[in-house]
């Protein structure tokens, strides 16, 4: 959904994110998972 999207953005552009890099975040509701 959009607010997943927006969760998952608004985590990317904070603080608790700077760690991270060159990730691929799924947001598909894990139909990602059971492929």
């Amino acid at each position: 959904t959009s607010d997943e999207v927006a969760d998952a953005t608004v985590f990317l552009l904070s603080d608790l994110s700077r760690a991270i890099t060159g990730e691929v975040v799924h947001v598909d509701a894990g139909a990602h998972a059971t492929i």
